[in-house]
């Protein structure tokens, strides 16, 4: 039996460009500019797409105007938005804004857990549950981050029996996915099977979802490892947005043309058109002021460009 008939025949992307991408961002982005480029990645076939956060903007001013972005966007039938909510005070502004769906976040090591949120993770997994309770007496869908699955900037090497019982907790919260991320982007193959082998003798494949960073360029083949395991959601960014605040210069989240590219090259159906995907890819660059570093977005760009340089010579 070929190893690629073992995989699944349909993957869900979940865009997370519009929040994990441009919160790492310098360049504060206008709200008008931000509808408009998940306008285009809804045009683009994307079903799921994480807008924004409820974060303190005190703590991400790119951010700063969630209420106003769900107000423009409005309701779109099939489309569902989701936004960050690290506390009861954020899932309030959430419920008011209208938010179907809300993402806590915790990490799975101690160091980055108190730089990043200044929570313990015993702290953090407590203030998740809180939110979680809270957001589904509401009706609120709820999503959970674990970072640092693969390594930690800061202690190295992250324990699996600890994510197990990181995701076993949350599990028992009720969360309807737990989104796994390799934050700094070390993860490789045989590492990616390591975790999920440990997590899948206790959890369903169908709970995760793996969100994968590309600064070391592994990221398509740990999605390999993630599809053969039976994972069939995948957190990614249109065209790479966002760096990794952890390793200056290189590449960040998984872009989201070249995780679709791979997939519908191996007959996996995603519902997304990678023409359009590459329309939007061209909206984050102008957006944003620079090029991004999704591969397939620069392949396509590059040869238009050489058709139409083509062209105008004939």
């Amino acid at each position: 039996m070929s190893w690629f008939s073992q995989l699944p025949p349909k993957v869900e992307v979940y865009e997370v460009g519009p929040r994990d991408g441009l919160q790492n961002e310098l360049r504060m982005v206008p709200t008008r500019d931000k509808v408009r480029l998940i306008r285009a990645l809804i045009a683009a076939g994307e079903k799921r797409i994480e807008v924004t956060s409820f974060v303190s903007p005190k703590w991400i001013p790119q951010l700063a105007d969630a209420e106003e972005v769900l107000k423009q966007l409005g309701r779109v039938e099939g489309v569902a938005f989701s936004a960050l909510v690290p506390n009861l005070k954020g899932l309030q502004r959430a419920r008011d804004a209208g938010l179907q769906e809300a993402a806590v976040f915790l990490s799975a090591s101690e160091s980055h857990s108190k730089k990043n949120i200044n929570k313990t993770i015993a702290e953090a997994v407590q203030t998740s549950g809180e939110v979680a309770k809270a957001a589904r007496e509401e009706g609120l869908r709820v999503r959970g981050y674990i970072s640092t699955v693969w390594g930690c900037p800061y202690e190295g090497e992250v324990p699996i029996s600890r994510v197990v019982d990181i995701c076993r907790r949350l599990a028992d919260m009720g969360l309807y996915q737990l989104s796994l991320g390799d934050t700094i982007g070390v993860g490789t193959p045989r590492q990616t099977e390591a975790i999920l082998e440990a997590l899948l003798k206790y959890l369903p494949a169908s709970l995760f979802a793996l969100h994968l960073h590309d600064t070391r360029g592994t990221a398509l083949a740990n999605t390999l490892v993630g599809l053969h395991a039976g994972i069939t959601t995948y957190d990614a960014s249109i065209g790479g947005l966002g760096g990794c605040p952890y390793a200056p210069g290189a590449a960040g989240n998984l872009a989201t043309e070249d995780l679709v590219f791979m997939l519908h090259g191996m007959g996996i159906e995603t519902g997304v058109n990678l023409d359009k995907l590459v329309e939007a890819g061209e909206i984050a660059q102008e957006i944003i002021g620079r090029k991004l570093s999704g591969k397939y977005l620069q392949a396509a760009l590059g040869e238009r460009e050489k058709k139409q340089r083509s062209r105008a010579q004939t």
